[in-house]
């Protein structure tokens, strides 16, 4: 083995390793470890100012929050008995409008009647009124007596007050004589009216009793006398 020794520059990469003496002094090429960071301190009296602000801050959020259910909830109540008010007022006044209407049908009714019991009054003086001052109206309510005969059949008699039998007599002699009636003279039966009698009808024509008719057929009791 040659003892020659080869410059650095001649030497390979195994050849160039070299080992540096336990007393070298020249810094390594890896950097340094840093050294860890130390915790910032912090005094009592910070804690307790944090701490104080956190439940500070709790209890706001907690206030707002109730507040806010609270409103909510107050809302849904006043709601619920605004709701309850307004349909029992709505069925009050439901109520009322029910009773106005009964009493407006009652005060229709009694006016209504008011109505017809003066008229019937006023129709009744107007016919007094017309059969005294033209008697001869007697003739057309015989003439519809007799209509009202299904048949004439013997004997037929008309019965009259004495005063419509002059005039019937004037204006009804012909016809009746011969239809062959029988004129009867009847100071009961008022004037302005008759009555019929034969073997099988009888009709009862006289003013007290037309005129109850035409009241009952308009829902009244009214008497011809009254």
């Amino acid at each position: 083995m040659s003892d020659t020794i080869l410059p650095k520059e001649l030497q390979t990469a195994f050849q160039r390793w070299e080992m540096n003496s336990f007393g070298d002094t020249r810094a390594s090429s890896r950097p340094a470890p840093s050294a860890p960071l130390s915790a910032p301190k912090v005094s009592i009296e910070e804690i307790a100012e944090i701490r104080e602000e956190a439940r500070a801050k709790g209890h706001a959020e907690g206030r707002a929050e109730g507040l806010a259910q609270g409103v909510a909830e107050g809302r849904a109540q006043g709601l619920a008995q605004g709701r309850a008010e307004a349909a029992a007022e709505i069925a009050r006044l439901r109520q009322v409008t029910g009773q106005l209407e009964s009493e407006i049908a009652r005060a229709d009714q009694a006016i209504a009647n008011d109505v017809l019991d003066l008229a019937l009054d006023l129709a009744r003086a107007m016919l007094k009124t017309a059969l005294t001052m033209r008697p001869e109206l007697v003739a057309p309510i015989v003439s519809e007596a007799i209509r009202y005969l299904p048949s004439l059949q013997q004997p037929a008699l008309l019965l009259l007050n004495p005063a419509d039998a002059a005039i019937v007599r004037a204006q009804m002699h012909d016809e009746l004589d011969k239809a062959g009636w029988r004129l009867v003279e009847d100071e009961q039966i008022q004037r302005g009216g008759c009555r019929i009698d034969t073997a099988t009808n009888q009709i009862d024509a006289t003013i007290g009793t037309r005129w109850q008719r035409l009241a009952e057929a308009l829902g009244k009791q009214s008497e011809w006398l009254a």
